[in-house]
This record gives C-alpha cells, structure tokens and sequence, in this order.
C-alpha cells in the first residue's frame, strides 16, 4: 500500500525529540497499512497539522513546547470528540 490508499492508517507523529519523533516513523514506515502524513514538534505544530491532515491516529507526546499535550489533545478534542489520540511520555519520578 502506499500513502494515497485509502485503507491505509494515516497517522500524525507529534513529539518535540527528533530522536523519538524519527524512531517513530521509522516503526510506522515499516507497517503497510500505515502512514505517516505528518510530524509536529510541538502542541501548536499538532493541532495546526491535525487541522490540515486529519488523521485517523494522533501519536502524542504531553510534555512539549508551545503548547504541551493536554492543551494540544482539548484543542484537537474541541474539533472532533472522536479524534483518536495515543498519549506516548516519559515520567520523571
């Protein structure tokens, strides 16, 4: 499959690491039924790019600059309470 079919899982990848951001897409990239339509490095980033693409799935970090994961998963919520989003973080504790 490629990006174009419509079958394919069209997937945002928002995190403000690059590192995790690419290691991401590079899991994403070797599903055939994925896709990655595009890639926010902050919450501001998220929710403009989920406003241009809406994807099926949103790959969320919660700590990031600008606007943090909350502020980014109430904006993406307030468009569409069906949005599916995966919260992926890191804890300090």
């Amino acid at each position: 499959m490629n990006g174009k079919d419509k079958r394919c899982i069209r997937i945002l990848v928002a995190d403000d690491h690059s590192v995790v951001r690419e290691g991401l897409v590079s899991l994403v990239k070797r599903k055939v039924d994925m896709t990655v339509v595009a890639e926010a490095s902050n919450g501001r980033e998220a929710v403009d790019l989920w406003k241009e693409h809406r994807p099926d799935l949103v790959l969320l970090d919660l700590r990031m600059p600008e606007l943090d994961g909350v502020g980014a998963i109430k904006e993406i919520r307030e468009l569409d309470p069906t949005a599916h989003i995966v919260v992926l973080t890191t804890f300090d504790g």
